[in-house]
């Protein structure tokens, strides 16, 4: 009988984090003979409260009575694969006994514990930080979007672990070519992480002030550079990909402290599947997805400045490396690679499991 996997997923179809890391596998695993449900926890209204500043409290009070069914669903699985944990701010003690005997994957894209162990609030260190070691220990296997997640996750107690990094599905992706005009700049976000965007200002008026220059944000209409032309489109996963391909680079900045070195650089792997190259941060998971053939890291302004500089106007160069970028995404971060790899991790815990059952009843 094929295994049947209950994907714990923190968010509905709009967190981005609970759609590409587990629901866009589903049509994989179902291939493989892995039948799955998707669970999320908070509701797709958490997250819109979330982005346009209403109150989340219905959500969540939702979300906690729909969790009151999680037992009976647990029970009629045989593998659970949870995304960063099940029952948020709950303790581990009650999450466990929710769990009871099933064999679980912790699936991590972010440095999430820092929540925790980094509150302000004395409880909540007290009660909660421990949490997701204890989790990691018990769990089958515990996979992570890069290094520095899987470096904790072994410091913390992981016994068996998959780095596997957030990626895109190659066939949404088809790389246009570039559009006339004057040199435009993608960000794609959140009205959360639109912040990050501070980090370049001075750089990005320097820049427009020298020539004509278009910041396209998505997905945070809210966000404006003073002295920066920002054009806003409201994010879509049907019109991502397009509105990227409006675009001639693709930045990702980012503040150099713990969370962020924890981010897993995803919008870098869309820019570079649509065929741009990309300028980002020195900072996590992005010194491992961009090569020198595919854009540029920039530890400083006056690295921003030139990296920017450079795609602006050297459009041979430009155009060089947008293909070389979309050929490292085909070779490491598109889930044409990656999904073979995690039906391979899963039908491996599945059997192992299986095995040790039998082994108990002799």
């Amino acid at each position: 009988m094929p295994p049947r996997l209950l994907c714990a997923a923190r968010y509905g179809s709009l967190g981005a984090s609970s759609r590409l890391r587990l629901a866009q596998y589903r049509p994989f695993l179902e291939r493989a003979g892995i039948a799955t449900s998707l669970r999320p926890f908070l509701s797709d209204n958490y997250v819109r409260a979330l982005y346009n500043g209403s109150s989340r409290l219905p959500a969540v009070l939702a979300a906690y009575a729909r969790a009151l069914g999680m037992p009976a669903a647990v029970r009629a699985h045989d593998l659970l694969w949870i995304e960063k944990e099940m029952l948020p701010w709950l303790p581990y003690e009650v999450e466990r006994a929710v769990i009871g005997g099933r064999p679980y994957i912790l699936d991590f894209d972010d440095a999430w514990s820092l929540r925790y162990e980094q509150s302000a609030l004395a409880p909540v260190r007290r009660l909660l930080g421990q949490k997701f070691p204890k989790l990691l220990q018990g769990a089958a296997l515990t996979i992570t979007a890069n290094d520095t997640l899987h470096d904790w996750a072994l410091a913390n107690g992981a016994t068996r672990t998959l780095r596997l990094p957030t990626v895109v599905d190659l066939d949404n992706y088809a790389p246009q070519p570039e559009p006339d005009g004057r040199f435009t700049i993608a960000w794609i976000g959140t009205p959360v992480t639109a912040a990050y965007l501070d980090v370049i200002a001075e750089p990005l008026r320097t820049l427009a002030a020298e020539a004509p220059l278009t910041l396209l944000v998505i997905g945070a209409p809210d966000k404006h550079i003073e002295g920066v032309t920002c054009v806003h489109e409201r994010w879509s996963q049907a019109t991502e990909a397009a509105m990227i391909a409006r675009c001639h680079a693709g930045i990702m900045p980012l503040a150099d402290d713990e969370w962020a070195r924890g981010k897993s650089g995803y919008k870098l792997i869309q820019y570079m599947a649509m065929g741009r190259p990309a300028v980002a941060s020195a900072v996590g998971a992005n010194r491992q997805i961009i090569t020198p053939e595919a854009g540029f890291l920039a530890t400083s302004p006056q690295d921003w400045l030139h990296a920017l500089r450079t795609l602006r106007d050297d459009p041979a160069r430009r155009q060089a490396m947008g293909r070389a970028a979309r050929a490292r995404v085909e070779q490491t971060y598109c889930l044409q690679v990656t999904a073979p790899r995690l039906i391979s991790e899963i039908k491996e815990v599945s059997a192992i499991f299986c095995e040790q059952k039998v082994a108990t009843k002799l």
